[in-house]
């Protein structure tokens, strides 16, 4: 059985950021929380006053966990199960971002494991998402400087993505950083 994944420095980092992001925001904006997991994103925007929030995960386990929280919820491989005639003033992402380590049991994989390099789902996920953003919509996305940010940076720019970093943080093994994309 796969395990939802907790929140840890990155899941508060996130949370930080996007705090400040959506302080003058409408309310009334809708807000996917990809991978949303333990929901802990998808339950900050709630108790910020916005109503218009997808949580979405893979994870069976996850996505029951979502429902109980009272969100709503819908179980998806990034887009796959997300009708194309939905569009989002903002994309919230906490994506599995580390590369493969074939020492980490493969149930926790899932939760943190990028790909090979550590940013296949990154790149994934920000092709996917472009036709789910509205006119001058956000994606908020986290990832670490184990993920290639270059290669990331660079596939981004050349599927016409502006970039700004919000946030980082030093860890003793990383940094992670807490990125806006917005299309061009």
């Amino acid at each position: 059985m796969q395990s939802i994944y907790q929140p840890a420095e990155d899941s508060y980092l996130l949370k930080e950021t996007l705090k400040k992001f959506l302080k003058n925001k409408s309310k009334n904006i809708n807000i996917l929380d990809m991978g949303s997991g333990s929901g802990i994103q998808a339950l900050n925007c709630k108790e910020l006053g916005f109503k218009k929030i997808l949580s979405v995960d893979i994870n069976p386990e996850a996505v029951k966990h979502l429902k109980k929280l009272k969100l709503k919820t819908l179980k998806s491989n990034l887009f796959s199960n997300i009708p194309k005639s939905n569009k989002f003033d903002l994309i919230i992402f906490n994506p599995p971002y580390l590369p493969e380590d074939k020492r980490e049991p493969i149930d926790l994989r899932r939760n943190t494991t990028a790909g090979k390099k550590g940013y296949e789902i990154i790149l994934k996920f920000l092709t996917q998402a472009k036709p789910y953003l509205k006119k001058d919509a956000s994606i908020i996305l986290l990832f670490s400087s184990l993920s290639k940010p270059k290669k990331i940076l660079s596939k981004a720019k050349k599927i016409d993505y502006n970039y700004e970093l919000l946030n980082n943080q030093k860890l003793f093994f990383e940094e992670l950083y807490v990125f806006k994309f917005s299309p061009k």
